[in-house]
């Protein structure tokens, strides 16, 4: 069960280093306990984390920070949500950074024309969604999801979403792994990802990806030794073209803490390629 000396993953969450109080504003209007809506937690679950690290300096290089950290731990490349920082890595970098849309499909007109705006002028490669996170929230098998499912389908991307127990202290059952038997069931053309652990029901989640071919999993957000025991069981059997590696660099896992755990997950020798980086390359095109 050795981990590669060369791991050349692709790592299906991760970001530039970005100033927290910013990019979480989203959160703080839904959350009602004091700590996140008061900014007391800059990153609204950073409770379950203990490396959120410190915003970038003014003048700092966050895309040259990010590939120096990815380039120290074998990232060969990753998935980045569109914005002016992850074109303008694309431009000096074009085959290690990989984009993707987040959408909130409350607006659901504003969000399909985005996502084929994105899709045409810059190729993105996946449409990304936190169900807990939209103003209001939006069930995964809710109706407003549904023509953006289906543009993903006519655009043959697959779509992320969170899954499980929302590490922010906001409601959760928008999130539940139940959810995606409805989903793909209607939608069984639809490539979907489960993001954040499905947690508690892990075992859910694997049972609907028996069912269901175009149901995966990454495991952005747990450090590899919190990997849950029914993904490395699927991950090791049935599951080995199901199972994707995801990170949570610079949210809450630096590269260095993960890479220096993934050694000790106990997969099968030949899981470690379709974990690390083929199933990666084949259901996100790249």
């Amino acid at each position: 069960m050795s981990f590669p000396d060369d791991p050349r993953a692709i790592d299906l969450m991760i970001a530039f280093p970005f100033r927290k109080a910013e990019v979480y504003e989203f959160l703080r209007a839904n959350a009602k306990d004091d700590a996140t809506r008061t900014g007391e937690l800059e990153m609204p679950a950073g409770f379950l984390f203990d490396e959120v690290g410190a915003d970038p300096d003014e003048d700092a290089d966050v895309i040259e920070t990010c590939i120096a950290e990815m380039d120290a731990n074998g990232v060969a490349a990753g998935l980045f949500n569109l914005g002016d920082d992850a074109l303008e890595a694309k431009r000096r970098y074009p085959d290690r950074i990989h984009l993707s849309l987040e959408i909130d499909p409350n607006d659901i007109g504003a969000a399909v024309a985005a996502i084929r705006v994105a899709h045409a002028d810059h190729g993105i490669k996946a449409v990304t969604s936190f169900p807990a996170g939209c103003t209001p929230q939006v069930p995964i098998s809710d109706r407003r999801y549904y023509p953006i499912y289906q543009t993903c389908v006519d655009l043959g991307i697959p779509i992320c979403l969170t899954a499980g127990v929302p590490g922010p202290r906001v409601p959760g059952d928008c999130q539940h792994v139940r959810h995606f038997d409805q989903v793909c069931f209607d939608f069984p053309e639809l490539v979907v990802v489960m993001r954040h652990g499905g947690e508690p029901d892990e075992a859910l989640a694997v049972k609907l990806m028996l069912k269901y071919p175009g149901l995966h999993y990454s495991t952005s957000a747990f450090s590899p030794k919190h990997y849950p025991q029914a993904i490395i069981d699927f991950a090791n059997t049935r599951g080995t073209d199901k199972i994707m590696y995801a990170g949570y660099y610079p949210m809450g896992l630096s590269l260095g803490r993960i890479f220096a755990e993934l050694p000790a997950v106990p997969f099968r020798d030949e899981v470690w390629a379709p974990f690390l980086r083929e199933n990666a390359h084949r259901v996100f095109d790249l």
